[in-house]
Parts: C-alpha cells; sequence; structure tokens
C-alpha cells in the first residue's frame, strides 16, 4: 500500500509504504484479508503525512481492480476475506457459462470476456461455495468501495466507471449495472454500490475512522486507468504500459468505444462530472514483476527485485532458456486459465543469471504479444517498478521497434489519483495544466531486435498452454 502527497507543481512531497500479507489458501487461489488493506492504508498514510509540510486538501483513491470484497455495510467487517484478481477457482464457473453461450452476449455489454479475472464470478463462487458470507446488511464491491466505506465511517457505498467496467456487471454503452448480468452471475443489484464520476465530490473522510482528517474526496480510479491519466495519455491514440505485478497496456481511444477481435479488452478510462466517458482498450498480463518477485521469494535466486538487473547482465543473453511466467494462466491476448508456467531450453551450462535473464525477456516478449495486437504505435510511456530496469527497458524497446518513454515520476498510478483529486477540488482547473507536469527521465531508442529469441518464445507458450 503505497501514499503519496503530491504538491500543485505535480511534485512527490512524501510517501509512505506498508505491506500487507497475501493468502494462498490452495494452489490457483489468492485473498487479502480486507481489515488488513485497511490499515495497511492507515499506516502508509500516516508515515505519508508526517513527511508533509502541510495539511492535505483532497483525497484520491487509487486500487487494484477486479477484487471482490464483502463486507457488512453497518459494522464495515467482512465475514471473509477478499478474492483477489489473481485468483484462478472460477476457471469452471467460466467454463460452464461459456459452453452455455453466454459469453457472446456478456462481451457484447461489457467488452470484456469470460475470465476468473473478472468480479463476478468471483461474486459467484462466493453466492455458490460460502452463502454465510452473503448475509443480511452485507454489500459488495471491489477494492476501492470498501476503502472508500472505511474513509467515510460507512456513510458511502460507490465506485467509479473505471473500476465498474472490470465486475463483468456494467454496461458499456448504458453507464450502469445490468441487471441481465446480476441475474445471470447471481449478485443482487441492491448490493452493488453506486457509479459516480472519477472526478468531483465522491464523499468526505470521517475523522473518527481517518487519522482524525476531515477531507474531501474527490478523485478515484482503478489502478491502470489512473496511471494512463498519471502518464498524461489524454489524446486518443496514447499509448502506455505499467510494470508492475502484472503488466497492462492501455490506448486511449477517446470517446469511441472500440472493440477487439485480438484479445484486447475494451474498458472505461474515466467519466468527467458532466458525463463524458473517455473509453480505452487494454492487454492485460498477469504475471510480469510477480515473476522476479518468484525469483526472489519462490526460488531464492535472488535478494531484492532491483538485483535482477545486475545479476542479468552477468551473461550477454539467456543461453537459449525461455522462461513462460504462466504461474496464474496466461491473459492478453492468449487467454488461458489453464496455461502453466513453463521453462525450456535447459542445459548444464544454465545458471541462475540466465534464469533471471531469461525473466526480463519474457517480460518484454509479453508486452510485445500485446502491442503486437494493436493499432500502430508511435511511442510507449512506462512506468511502474520494474521501467526502472534499464536493461528490460532497452530490450523492451528492442523488441517492440520503437521508443519507450520513462517519465522522471514512476509512480504514476498514485500520481493519477492525485491528478484526478486535484481537478475535482479546483486545485487544476484542466488536463492541458497537468500534461505540462509531465517530465522525461529517459526514452530507450530501438536497436537491433532479436526476432529468433521471440520465436523461442512463442513456442514455449504454445507449450505452456499444452
Amino acid at each position: 500500500m503505497t501514499a503519496l502527497i503530491v504538491t500543485e507543481e505535480g511534485r512527490i512531497e512524501s510517501r509512505g509504504y506498508e505491506e500487507f500479507a497475501q493468502h494462498f489458501p490452495q494452489p490457483g487461489w489468492v485473498e487479502h484479508a480486507p481489515e488488513e488493506i485497511w490499515q495497511a492504508t492507515l499506516a502508509a498514510c500516516r508515515t505519508a503525512l508526517d513527511g508533509a509540510s502541510a495539511t492535505p486538501t483532497c483525497v484520491g483513491l487509487t486500487n487494484q481492480r477486479e477484487t471482490a470484497v464483502l463486507w457488512d455495510r453497518r459494522t464495515l467487517a467482512a465475514p471473509r476475506r477478499a478474492v483477489v484478481w489473481q485468483d484462478r477457482r472460477t476457471s469452471g464457473i467460466c467454463a460452464r457459462l461459456r459452453e452455455e453461450g453466454h459469453e457472446p452476449r456478456v462481451s457484447e455489454l461489457t467488452g470484456l470476456r469470460l475470465d476468473p479475472y473478472f468480479t463476478a464470478t468471483k461474486l459467484t463462487w462466493l453466492r455458490e461455495n460460502d452463502p454465510r458470507a452473503w448475509a443480511d446488511g452485507v454489500v459488495a464491491g471491489t477494492v476501492d468501495s470498501y476503502l472508500i466505506a472505511r474513509l467515510t465511517a460507512g456513510a458511502r457505498h460507490v465506485t467509479d466507471p473505471s473500476n465498474a467496467s472490470r465486475t463483468l456487471l456494467y454496461g458499456l454503452a448504458s453507464g450502469g449495472w445490468e441487471p441481465e448480468l446480476c441475474e445471470l452471475f447471481g449478485v443482487p443489484e441492491e448490493a452493488l454500490p453506486e457509479i459516480v464520476p472519477n472526478y468531483g465530490e465522491i464523499g468526505r473522510t470521517a475523522p473518527e475512522a481517518f487519522l482524525g482528517l476531515d477531507l474531501p474526496i474527490t478523485g478515484m480510479a482503478g489502478d491502470q486507468q489512473a496511471a494512463l491519466f498519471g502518464q498524461t495519455c489524454f489524446s486518443a491514440g496514447d499509448v502506455k504500459c505499467t510494470y508492475g505485478t502484472g503488466s497492462f497496456l492501455l490506448v486511449n481511444t477517446g470517446d469511441e468505444i472500440v472493440r477487439s477481435e485480438a484479445g484486447l479488452l475494451t474498458t472505461v478510462a474515466w467519466q468527467t462530472p458532466s458525463g463524458e466517458r473517455t473509453y480505452a482498450l487494454e492487454g492485460a498480463i498477469f504475471v510480469t514483476g510477480a515473476a522476479v518477485q518468484w525469483l526472489r521469494d519462490g526460488l531464492g535466486l535472488i535478494n531484492t527485485a532491483p538485483e535482477s538487473e545486475a545479476v542479468a547482465r552477468t551473461v550477454p543473453d539467456s543461453g537459449g532458456v525461455v522462461f513462460v511466467p504462466a504461474l496464474t494462466g496466461l491473459g492478453a491476448p492468449h487467454w488461458d486459465p489453464e496455461a502453466r508456467g513453463t521453462i525450456t531450453g535447459i542445459t548444464r551450462g544454465t545458471t541462475r543469471a540466465h534464469l533471471v535473464r531469461a525473466t526480463l525477456e519474457a517480460i518484454a516478449f509479453e508486452v510485445r504479444d500485446v502491442v503486437e495486437t494493436m493499432p500502430p504505435v508511435a511511442a510507449l510511456k512506462a512506468d511502474g517498478g520494474a521501467s526502472s530496469n534499464d536493461l528490460l527497458m532497452q530490450f523492451q524497446a528492442d523488441q517492440l521497434g520503437i521508443a519507450v518513454e520513462r517519465p522522471v515520476i514512476q509512480e504514476t498510478t498514485a500520481l493519477g489519483a492525485a491528478f484526478l483529486a486535484g481537478l475535482g477540488s479546483g486545485l487544476w482547473s484542466s488536463t492541458e495544466q497537468l500534461r505540462k507536469t509531465w517530465q522525461l527521465d529517459r526514452r530507450f531508442e530501438p536497436g537491433a531486435r532479436d526476432d529468433a529469441a521471440y520465436e523461442r518464445w512463442q513456442g514455449a507458450v504454445r507449450r505452456s498452454r499444452a
């Protein structure tokens, strides 16, 4: 959990960070305890406030999307752990609905596909497997809705279009919850939050709940849409890629709902207080930075994630090793929840450096898979933790054949939430004013492209799916 204090000039004045536990009760299951998320939020905000020169004027919020949270609207207590976006337990539900012929209609309404990634099938699973959690007074939402409830001491039960459009329950054209989809997934519409614009007065923090502060909450968005906003990708055709736990490419499509036949998702980017919606096409890659974390925590090959660059630079290439990090299935453009992590090309001469380098290469290959399904891209704006890895960014530019631009501030997800909040509170008057705050750190120009390595990657992907 990260909290930032952002100045009017778009500069980060102070920050706070607090980790919370991930729970893996069974293979393919990923859960978070809502109370632990809230306590981490308070701790991160407390640290950031300690380093601030003045009390903030407003609050913006961004969150990992699709995670399904249940809580009691009166007490705010959660009856069970949240089912996280990476969780794969609903593969059977998706297969059942697909076999029943529902996917074309679901895709038509939502711009998404039937995949365990999205919220609705998680809520279906909870209804079928943990009905006690759906007691009277229990409401449902994504993490943004839960945190707003905690920040306001239960006064507000809301979400925004960028998060709502990731649930499989929201209609892209209607701009609201679809009764047809609520019935299909068995989700009571009355338990869902009110959908409000991405900026403007959303609610106020309750001092007794939130560190003694009474502040307007004036901006909120799902993490990837917030990063698009934080990268000032305000024009149709602008593209960013966030290299986090997963990697997510979004291209702004303006006010047009663009459909993809190549595995990309159609989603809401943001909505203004006057109701105008900006849309995006998204390529969602589930495991990229998480693969580096696995090298660290699962295999013990590195001590820290940043160490991966130094280790990878000790060898000129991966020595023919290819790693497909399908640790929770494959997202775009393949959408195969049954794919599994695969390492090919191991020989007696393979070292940990080769595997670490193959992991970084895999991230770039996964992004290339998605970019090749998009309209031509002039340049890619990169952000997120792994974008600080110069070796990865250069390899990415080489593989894409286009420049990769990294901003000075790489925490663009949180920055986007701050930008939305500042617009909503009147601190900034326009997106043009925000665009002037963006500063380039480094531009990686493309060099020679190793297409043979990419062909080996494609072969390994086929094996991971088999």
